[in-house]
């Protein structure tokens, strides 16, 4: 393995570690995307509840869009 320099800036690297962490914040907000949406058709096919299912659903997506909004407007700089 080599050493390679950096040429590269401060605001550089400020830039990168922001685009790095909006990108995990999505990631993140996928995968847990993904979860709700999993529990809630489970929810509906397996356990019969379809009208608690879509509810929740719903409501988790707009709880998690809000979250994240107010989490991502937090950390800017």
């Amino acid at each position: 393995m080599s050493v390679v320099e950096l040429d590269s800036t401060n605001a550089e690297v400020r830039a990168h570690r922001r685009t790095f962490a909006a990108f995990e914040r999505l990631v993140l907000f996928a995968a847990m995307h993904v979860t709700l949406v999993l529990a809630s058709l489970a929810l509906a096919f397996l356990g019969h509840a379809p009208v608690i299912a879509a509810l929740l659903g719903l409501g988790g997506t707009v709880a998690l869009i809000a979250a994240f909004a107010i989490a991502g407007s937090q950390s800017a700089p």
